[in-house]
């Protein structure tokens, strides 16, 4: 059985898609919230099984960890020891975690707590008693549509305004990855354990691109005359607005 959290989410409603596509045939197990859209899910035509409940309880991540071969953990970095440690606990095979590239961060508050996380995980799977195998996913920031929060903003800013301020130019380069990638990446590592299991991944897009020529594409999809005027800052002020950019943008399609 595999278990998925956060799959009502951005990026696991593209991870859906694919084993959608692909006709995956096992059992899924997957935690949403009461609130949670579920319709896709529900039409899917795979053999889902949802489950309702709090992830932030222990106890609950024990239950639905029972019997699970496989876990494709989506939902939010903070939960994975917890969603390991229940792992471990019930001789859950592997657990593919998706985490970020905010943990590269050279600013100590935004990095630290993703470290402390993956400190925790490796201090977890470490243990002799551990036949749980953990690969870990860092996806950079996250695009694709009008729910991302991320590229999504950009849009509806040169949508609205003339005049847009760029910082230094727009110099800053940013390397997005698309959410529809990330899902096919996400089935890719589950269905290639031999290949990932124990292992790292960054996930970006295909190449760097400076922000000026992202706003320049933007303008011209939307068919907008768009004037952007530069507006100078430190390396400081540049390195702290990128460090925001890229921890919302790592976290963001987690549902």
């Amino acid at each position: 059985m595999l278990l998925v959290t956060g799959i009502t989410g951005h990026t696991g409603g593209y991870f859906l898609q694919e084993l959608i596509n692909h006709k995956y045939e096992g059992p899924i197990r997957c935690i949403v919230r009461e609130t949670s859209e579920t319709s896709m899910l529900d039409n899917s035509g795979l053999n889902i099984e949802k489950v309702y409940g709090d992830i932030n309880d222990i106890e609950f991540i024990r239950r639905v960890t029972n019997g699970v071969d496989d876990i494709m953990h989506i939902y939010n970095i903070h939960h994975s020891p917890m969603i390991v440690k229940a792992a471990i606990e019930n001789n859950v095979s592997r657990a593919i975690l998706v985490h970020t590239t905010g943990i590269y961060s050279k600013f100590k508050y935004a990095s630290q707590g993703y470290k402390d996380v993956e400190k925790k995980v490796s201090e977890l799977i470490s243990a002799p008693n551990c036949y749980t195998k953990v690969t870990i996913l860092r996806p950079t920031m996250i695009y694709g549509d009008l729910c991302d929060s991320n590229m999504s903003k950009f849009i509806k800013m040169i949508d609205k305004l003339r005049f847009m301020p760029v910082i230094n130019g727009g110099k800053s380069l940013i390397q997005p990855v698309n959410a529809r990638d990330l899902g096919k990446a996400f089935f890719a590592v589950l269905m290639s354990p031999e290949k990932t299991d124990g292992k790292a991944y960054n996930l970006s897009g295909e190449k760097p691109l400076k922000m000026i020529e992202v706003f320049k594409m933007i303008s011209d999809d939307l068919n907008k005359k768009t004037f952007f005027v530069s507006v100078p800052l430190s390396n400081k002020d540049i390195n702290a607005w990128k460090d925001r950019l890229y921890r919302k943008g790592s976290e963001n399609g987690r549902g």
